[in-house]
């Protein structure tokens, strides 16, 4: 099965990645472990990633589509996998396609974990970190006995300033701007399947789940 995994911030898009991986045997691919792994192997196109990443710039198209080629070549990717962070954008998303064509495989799904942007405001501004150990809780899931206090240490609660509602909003309304075309581009090719992710984690997997074993 080839699936891309799609989800705007908080959506929950890393615990059902963990899941479908666990049931499907199919590897986990994102844009970053693609980076890293290509620089460690030191191949000619992870240098080339290397030297913007290390000037703060984004890699170019090229590269990536480059790099991806290279990974979805790969054998552990014989039986399929699930991408994740890539494609971000349209010429991307037909850049994947030609490489589908070129292995002589085509995309089965794209799964999106569709929720609401207030829900998705709660879960992210709702982020406390330990300042003293690190231990990591949330107003409304997760929250310490006592408030603003650590469980585990009795140190300080905070909120990382990219959890602020503000820095949140921004960043929601990027992620939207920059995928509802991709969303568009997946739906008019018939591959683009709509998950509520607003279920309980079960739930949202057995939905998943539904979907995929029609390609077994």
């Amino acid at each position: 099965m080839n699936l891309v995994l799609m989800g705007l911030p908080g959506a929950g898009k890393g615990t059902q990645a963990e899941k479908i991986v666990a049931k499907y045997g199919i590897p986990h691919i994102s844009t970053g472990d693609m980076f890293r792994a290509a620089m460690n192997e030191g191949t000619e196109l992870g240098m080339q990633a290397k030297s913007f990443m290390d000037k703060g710039e984004l890699v170019p198209d090229e590269v990536t589509i480059g790099i991806v080629r290279e990974r979805l070549s790969k054998a552990d990717c014989d039986n399929g996998f699930l991408l994740d962070g890539f494609p971000r954008t349209v010429p991307q998303a037909e850049a994947l396609e030609n490489i589908l064509a070129e292995l002589g495989r085509k995309m089965d799904y794209v799964i999106n974990i569709q929720v609401d942007q207030e829900i998705l405001m709660e879960r992210l501004t709702g982020r406390r970190i330990c300042k003293s150990c690190g231990a990591t809780y949330h107003l409304v899931f997760n929250p310490p006995a006592e408030t603003g206090t650590c469980d585990r240490c009795g140190g300080e609660l905070y909120q990382r300033p990219d959890d602020n509602k503000e820095t949140v909003q921004n960043r929601l309304e990027v992620n939207v701007k920059q995928t509802q075309p991709l969303l568009d581009f997946y739906k008019e090719k018939g591959y683009l399947k709509n998950i509520n992710g607003q279920q309980h984690i079960d739930q949202v997997f057995s939905d998943i789940d539904s979907l995929l074993r029609d390609l077994k």
